[in-house]
């Protein structure tokens, strides 16, 4: 079986599995139900299979090449903002508030190598429309939560709208071009 990878970021799937781990290490303190158990498995089991899936099952099919992002240009400053914005310094609280400031711009180096490329196979943007629509459907959620429960939290809020923008661009060009039936999405100015 061969799995061509070229367009995808393993750097961006590294940051997401980053993501769930920080975010889900209350699975081994905390039980809330069964489903939300088996749910935060099944996400790290997930992020890991495509991390191993991009970097050792089929690593000749990987662009490292074009993967070229500076992850330590999110990192730093999203543990600084973690630092400088959780509520409490616990340990949950404190990888919980990196994992939704990581989620945010786990999406650069992904958009990062479209644009350094200049273009973007069909099913690469389709994950991509997709995964930045799950976030921008936060909005409702928040909208919900504010009016049935009188309450935001600041540091989901802000870093969603933050990661909301990022795709705007992208989700214009979606519209525009795949949209309109173009099997590869091109950019109008490749960097």
């Amino acid at each position: 079986m061969f799995l061509d990878l070229r367009g995808i970021s393993g750097k961006s799937q590294l940051l997401f599995a980053l993501v769930f781990t920080t975010r889900y290490l209350d699975l081994f303190i905390v039980f809330i139900s069964y489903y939300n158990t088996i749910m935060k498995v099944v996400f790290l089991g997930l992020s890991y299979a495509t991390v191993y899936l991009i970097y050792i099952r089929f690593r000749n099919s990987y662009d490292s090449e074009n993967d070229s992002f500076r992850v330590d240009f999110l990192l730093v400053p999203v543990t600084a903002l973690t630092f400088l914005e959780s509520y409490e310094i616990t340990p949950t609280e404190v990888l919980w508030t990196f994992s939704i400031f990581l989620e945010a711009v786990a999406i650069m180096p992904q958009l990062f190598m479209i644009t350094k490329t200049g273009k973007a196979e069909s099913i690469t943007t389709h994950y991509l429309f997709f995964l930045g629509l799950y976030r921008a459907l936060y909005i409702g959620n928040w909208v919900w939560r504010y009016y049935t429960e009188y309450t935001l939290d600041k540091v989901a809020v802000v870093s969603g709208v933050v990661q909301t923008i990022f795709y705007c661009d992208f989700f214009y060009l979606y519209v525009t071009n795949v949209l309109q039936g173009n099997e590869k999405m091109s950019l109008p100015i490749p960097v």
